[in-house]
């Protein structure tokens, strides 16, 4: 980074945000991106509009009591940044996980305003969670803690105003807790939370939308250079919702899946994941990737590991941030590699990305190849505004054309701005117009 205005507005971040390396990593990125177009259009240096954009415009932190299945009171913390609103309601997951903290939530926060921007529809920027780990609680403590969250959080949330989402350790148990606690306490029903069930508002294809949609942007950058999924073999790490339905669609497309990983540990089935045992582990039982052995004796299980050691042409990061470094891009591309597209949020370290960049890998970021997540979210605020549901076809079919908007929208935004084929650059460029320009029409505020 050359510009001296970018370079010292990042030390300002870094300074006034101690201790939060992940959303400095994120903000780096972005002012990286958007050194050419400040370069060219210094009015967003002059208005002030980037200093604002990398500052939330509001954090709101809070403390979680609940009592245990032994009758002891624990406390945990509950966290809602709502980033940026320049286009629409806050939008964005929230996280249940240890490692949750305000500099996660600023990070995953920042990335859903470029996120939000790219897929065209209405919807700002917001991240949200607690540090409670819900693995190991009975559903009875699960629906404790969710019933306190919600109790402050509905205080500063809305169906116009903010309308979280589901995340890492909050699926369909969490989110129909939440939204009935929600309901007790407004006593009204509306949009304001999604991933919600059929039977109370929830859209059709939502549960499949993030993997779909990753599946949906990686086949238009393989076909816009001459490459396919057919006869693929894709390597995916994670084996939550994201993995399984990139799985799903993957396989569909004409791919072989042949790994799959979570915390623990990966397994490789050189013939083909068997998704209906993945899902009854993960889904049914909420059981370990390692449990597949238990279907497949002749699978492969890896205890520990590195799940990018696997042998494959296409490789899809769907568990969390940074899970690829620059050792493991390395082994990527030993191995014969030629696209990698993120299901997680940020999996790939800045090192891992230039390796990728440096030896021709096509690299589709997190913000936009798994942004099919908060479209089809946004997709079911529509029909909740509507009391209205769609079909599954119509849903899909809505969720595929944005994912292939998104893919055209960055890799033309990146060729504008003299950097073809960098759609890391793209996706940032393409995000931040919008959002920038609606900032600018709003005066200082």
């Amino acid at each position: 980074m050359k510009n001296q205005y970018l370079i010292d507005l990042l030390e300002r971040v870094k300074a006034r945000n101690a201790g939060e390396p992940e959303f400095h990593q994120a903000v780096e990125e972005v002012l990286e991106s958007l050194e050419p177009v400040v370069e060219k259009n210094p009015k967003y240096i002059e208005s002030g509009v980037i200093e604002m954009l990398v500052e939330p415009e509001r954090v709101i932190k809070f403390r979680v009591p609940w009592v245990d299945d032994n009758g002891k009171v624990q406390v945990n913390r509950g966290f809602r940044v709502q980033f940026n609103s320049a286009i629409g309601p806050y939008k964005g997951g929230l996280r249940f996980h240890p490692s949750v903290y305000e500099g996660i939530i600023k990070f995953l926060g920042f990335e859903q305003i470029f996120k939000n921007s790219l897929t065209g529809l209405p919807i700002g920027g917001g991240k949200g969670g607690s540090d409670f780990d819900p693995k190991g609680k009975s559903d009875a403590e699960v629906m404790r803690f969710c019933q306190s969250f919600m109790t402050e959080l509905s205080k500063h949330i809305g169906a116009d105003t903010d309308v979280p989402a589901g995340d890492i350790g909050v699926g369909g148990r969490e989110i129909g807790y939440m939204f009935g606690q929600y309901k007790r306490l407004k006593n009204e029903f509306v949009g304001v939370l999604t991933g919600k069930g059929l039977t109370y508002g929830g859209s059709l294809a939502r549960t499949e939308a993030t993997g779909y949609g990753l599946c949906y942007f990686t086949d238009e950058m393989l076909r816009d250079n001459g490459k396919s999924f057919k006869g693929a073999k894709v390597v995916i790490s994670g084996s939550g919702n994201v993995a399984i339905y990139a799985t799903q669609k993957a396989t569909q497309l004409g791919a072989t899946v042949i790994a799959l990983s979570d915390s623990n540990g990966y397994i490789v089935d050189e013939k083909g994941v068997d998704l209906d045992a993945v899902k009854e582990i993960k889904e049914v039982k909420r059981g370990r990737i390692k449990e597949y052995l238990n279907y497949h004796p002749e699978a492969k299980y890896v205890d520990g590991g590195c799940v990018w050691e696997v042998k494959c042409d296409i490789a899809l990061p769907c568990a969390t941030q940074n899970e690829i470094n620059e050792e493991s891009a390395k082994k990527l591309v030993a191995n014969g590699c030629f696209a990698v597209a993120e299901g997680a949020n940020m999996p790939s370290t800045p090192e891992a990305i230039h390796v990728f960049q440096k030896n021709g890998v096509l690299f589709g970021p997190a913000k936009a190849a798994n942004a099919g997540g908060v479209a089809t979210s946004a997709l079911e605020m529509s029909q909740n505004s509507q009391r209205y549901s769609w079909t599954f076809e119509e849903v899909d079919a809505k969720l595929k054309d944005i994912m292939v908007n998104i893919y055209h929208n960055s890799a033309k935004a990146a060729e504008e701005y003299g950097m073809k084929g960098n759609l890391v650059a793209g996706a940032n460029i393409a995000g931040f117009l919008k959002v920038a320009n609606s900032m600018l029409a709003y005066g200082v505020c």
